[in-house]
């Protein structure tokens, strides 16, 4: 059984997956003009500023908690381990092609927002619903594609955003601080609980508040290693460009090796193309369906470009790739390397941060995706499954559960895929009618600025 999961595996994110999400990614790129470019630093704007809430606006949550709900699902333990597993095997350039497949990611993950906010609908309980299988059903009218990405989706939401979390959390606090498997399960899962039985609302105020607070927190622990070892930046970075065409892989030194594993961790990390984070943005209080769509874009940036580069130049910095250590013992040996015993403690506490905050923000994909299939009645019961799949990931072995749930988060790719190209008419038109919108509105707010002076 392991043996045949892993070939299924090892297919379904293989070079055929990776070149189609790569290959949307850069297809809507040009269509949309590289937009990811011209508007990001309007996009943080609109993601990190106050702003003004349209009245009018449907919604359950702000712009702000759909992006920190989206964030929460993404930054995890591949932030950490996926990045130190590219590194490995594709050696110090898979960073690179992990910041190419993040640029090209950030149209995608525009395109899927703006596509979730426009098709959602408002479900029995007064409450927005939306994602890949609304746009799929009611913008390209093929609900069957539909069906086939919320199956995928409720299956995978067990494993990669559920069990494989707690089974993560519960073995580094073994390791680092030898507390019992049973005694952190108990304690995620009253967490998780108390969270999710409070619905998207309930998600959001937690997100909200706890997403910046452990980003930061390992962001400024990777910011002090690099202040700290300045001499050794450069070399690091230049060390990325240079092995990111010639390929020092672990696999023989091949290219298409260190392109294939900072591609594939990449995707893995941000999920650009998988169409997860649009069930968050469909939640969003917007007015138009471009707004929350560059908001929903930021997080791509903030979780490729700013977190996975902070795993993956301290590793490169270390130098100890090549060394045998793999996944989280090699991103703690490096930053303890650089800050003694507390480089070990920041990445087990970020591991436990990061996982947490997946276990809640994949819950509302699960839930979402049940309730497409079996109406909005089935979410109680999904939710209190959900909740007890904690306990049990905190304290078995997982291999099986992960080789099932990395499948299902591939094969929610094609139907995603399919809409997004068989729907960029839409994207452009909304996109369109969105920036001219924003031009009129910046020119209102000059015209003030200088009545007022």
């Amino acid at each position: 059984m392991d043996a045949l999961l892993g070939k299924i595996s090892d297919f379904v994110w293989g070079p055929v997956t990776l070149v189609l999400i790569v290959g949307t990614g850069l297809y809507l790129t040009i269509r949309l003009g590289f937009l990811q470019i011209r508007s990001l630093p309007y996009a943080l704007k609109l993601a990190f500023s106050p702003k003004r809430q349209d009245k009018k606006s449907k919604g359950d949550i702000s712009h702000y908690e759909a992006l920190t709900t989206a964030m929460a699902a993404t930054i995890g333990t591949g932030n950490i381990v996926g990045v130190a597993t590219a590194v490995v095997m594709g050696g110090p350039g898979a960073v690179f092609w992990m910041w190419l497949s993040a640029l090209f990611g950030m149209a995608t993950k525009y395109s899927e927002a703006i596509l979730a906010v426009k098709y959602r609908v408002t479900n029995s309980k007064g409450e927005m619903s939306g994602g890949p299988m609304y746009y799929l059903e009611h913008g390209l009218k093929a609900k069957w594609l539909g069906v086939l990405f919320a199956i995928f989706g409720s299956i995978a939401a067990f494993g990669i955003g559920n069990m494989t979390q707690s089974n993560s959390v519960s073995g580094a606090l073994l390791d680092a601080f030898h507390v019992p498997t049973w005694v952190t399960g108990i304690v995620l899962t009253l967490l998780t609980g108390l969270v999710i039985l409070g619905g998207i609302k309930a998600i959001g105020r937690v997100t909200a508040f706890f997403v910046p607070i452990m980003a930061l927190f390992y962001l400024i622990g990777g910011i002090i290693v690099m202040i700290t070892n300045l001499d050794i930046v450069p070399g690091a970075i230049g060390l990325i460009f240079n092995d990111a065409f010639t390929g020092s892989a672990l696999g023989g030194g091949i290219l298409g090796t260190v392109i294939r594993y900072g591609v594939a961790r990449g995707v893995f990390s941000n999920e650009a193309g998988l169409g997860s984070a649009p069930i968050a943005a469909a939640a969003a209080k917007t007015d138009y369906p471009g707004r929350q769509a560059l908001v929903s874009m930021t997080q791509v940036f903030i979780d490729t470009i700013l977190v996975c580069s902070i795993t993956g130049i301290t590793i490169v910095m270390s130098g100890l790739y090549d060394t045998g250590l793999e996944g989280v013992a090699l991103t703690s040996a490096a930053f303890s390397q650089f800050l003694g015993g507390a480089g070990g403690y920041i990445v087990t506490i970020g591991i436990v941060l990061f996982a947490f905050s997946t276990l809640v923000g994949w819950s509302y994909y699960g839930e979402k995706c049940f309730s497409y299939l079996f109406t909005d009645k089935a979410i109680p019961y999904y939710r209190v499954v959900f909740v007890l799949a904690v306990m049990y990931g905190a304290v078995e072995q997982l291999k099986v559960v992960w080789d099932i749930s990395d499948i299902m988060n591939a094969l929610m790719a094609f139907p995603n895929l399919i809409g997004l190209l068989g729907l960029s008419g839409v994207v452009v038109y909304e996109t369109k009618r969105f920036l001219k919108v924003a031009k009129e509105e910046k020119a209102e707010e000059k015209a003030r600025k200088q009545a007022a002076s």
